[in-house]
């Protein structure tokens, strides 16, 4: 295996110290979007109706947009050390992903688009007037912008992957997994799973480009038409697997920092070899799931969306959870908050799924999936899952390549984003368990009471990020000043 303490050049801490920033800062900026309509919700406050489901579109579209940049960060900083990367594509994906972020922007508050992220056919065309044409083109347009970058991205990694291993089956250790090869001579964790990400996003990237054309062409041509149940599923074969890809993508931060923190290396091992083989392929052929209320879909789809469900989010998540805990289990780990994330994280993918497998269930879906329900799964499979990833990855950033200390706010800003999170979800999940729907600007007064509770958790969890996203600013200038980050003296923290 190859050495997991190989130094990382400056310039690539600087490269990803930017979008690190940018992702980190929006995402605080959904979250007060949140909480704003929570407040509409809750009746604490009245905002326009138009503007809730604009602040609704910014808001799922931003927080899976920039964690995804976030998180392709974290990859990029890592896979580095194994594989020779051109930065200026990294670059490129960054100026497009900001010219489309500027495009979605003004299409959503200037000219008022209040789709959601999911933009389903004909929605963009047939508004009722509610957003100008010009609002739909530029949202469309701008998702295009981002994908065509992130497909760069995702092919300059495969390009330098398969330049050294050869090809994707020997970056994912396939010939170590049908005993052609010696175990301990398989691609490292990072390489293993920065493949499978590039292999879902590429797919995922071209069925959403697709859809994102045809929806545009549609825009103008009135007479070119789609078949709706086709442009669902695109939409949702590109929105399901990217959203999942960004915890595959930050989960190299735990391959990577927990042997550093504790002195023990993270093997790749027949059954974890196994274990992303099959969340590859599951990864691209669950997305039905969101489908199964469609009555129109084929049966044997909805099964599999079903069946696979339960089994995809266990072979990497147990293979990876088992795995932390033994490598930390009598490591004499002393933690601190860089590491008290990435074990957060561990903990948010694995309590993340339950809802998810639940809804995942055709019968249960019929009642829950239009509920709120659904972002109770998803705020804490992204917050303190995904999220938790890219907060760990920027205090990493900071501490051991800027010298930065935890202080006392660092550990109580810790502690109050894990019950922020927490207590949001859980007054989501309960809002699905009493029926109130998701996506509605307005709630009867039987839904209000989770609202109010959803807004203190969500204000804490929001504060706490604030927090985490100041110290990074005040301290982002110093990185890459050394040329490694964590050298064998301090592999170990005592």
């Amino acid at each position: 295996m190859d050495n997991p303490l190989v130094k990382i050049n400056p310039m690539t801490k600087r490269l990803v110290t930017f979008p690190v920033l940018m992702s980190g800062l929006f995402i605080f900026l959904m979250m007060a979007f949140g909480v704003i309509m929570l407040l509409n919700q809750a009746n604490m406050i009245q905002i326009n109706m138009g503007m809730f489901y604009q602040l609704m579109t910014i808001h799922g579209t931003g927080m899976i947009g920039f964690a995804a940049l976030g998180a392709a960060g974290i990859m990029w900083y890592f896979l580095s050390q194994y594989v020779e990367l051109n930065r200026r594509v990294f670059q490129i994906n960054l100026i497009l992903f900001l010219l489309g972020v500027v495009s979605v922007l003004v299409g959503i508050f200037k000219y008022d688009f209040a789709g959601g992220w999911t933009f389903l056919y004909p929605l963009p065309a047939m508004s009722g007037g509610m957003w100008a044409e010009a609002g739909a083109t530029l949202y469309l347009g701008g998702m295009l912008l981002i994908g065509c970058g992130f497909l760069l991205l995702f092919l300059e990694v495969s390009r330098a992957i398969i330049s050294k291993y050869g090809s994707f089956a020997q970056s994912l250790g396939w010939p170590h997994i049908f005993g052609l090869r010696k175990e301990e001579d398989a691609p490292p964790p990072t390489v293993v799973a920065s493949t499978m990400v590039s292999i879902v996003n590429i797919t995922a990237l071209i069925a959403g480009a697709a859809i994102l054309v045809m929806s545009l062409i549609n825009l103008y041509n009135p007479s070119f038409t789609i078949d709706p149940l086709l442009a669902k599923n695109l939409i949702y074969a590109f929105g399901h697997i990217f959203a999942n890809s960004i915890i595959y993508m930050g989960v190299i931060l735990v391959y990577e920092m927990l042997p550093r923190y504790t002195g023990r290396p993270w093997k790749s091992y027949k059954i974890f070899l196994i274990a992303w083989t099959l969340s590859t392929i599951f990864t691209i052929i669950i997305y039905p799931h969101h489908l199964l209320m469609d009555f129109v879909m084929p049966n044997w789809m909805l099964i599999i969306g079903q069946v696979l469900s339960y089994m995809n989010g266990l072979p990497v998540l147990i293979v990876t959870a088992y795995g932390a805990l033994m490598i930390v289990y009598r490591s004499g780990i002393k933690w601190d908050v860089t590491s008290s994330f990435i074990m957060l994280s561990m903990f948010g993918w694995v309590i993340g799924v339950i809802p998810a497998i639940i809804d995942a269930t055709i019968i249960v879906n019929q009642v829950m999936h239009n509920t709120q329900w659904v972002p109770g799964h998803f705020h804490l499979y992204m917050g303190i899952g995904a999220t938790a990833m890219i907060i760990g990855f920027m205090f990493y950033l900071t501490k051991f390549d800027a010298n930065r200390t935890d202080q006392e706010i660092d550990r109580a800003s810790f502690w109050s984003f894990i019950i922020g999170i927490l207590g949001l979800s859980a007054s989501f999940l309960y809002s699905g368990q009493i029926s109130t729907p998701r996506r509605w600007a307005e709630h009867v007064p039987e839904w209000i009471a989770p609202n109010i509770i959803g807004v203190i958790f969500g204000t804490i969890a929001t504060l706490a990020m604030l927090v985490f996203v100041f110290r990074f600013i005040v301290i982002s200038h110093k990185i890459g000043k050394s040329e490694t980050s964590f050298d064998e003296s301090t592999r170990k923290i005592s």
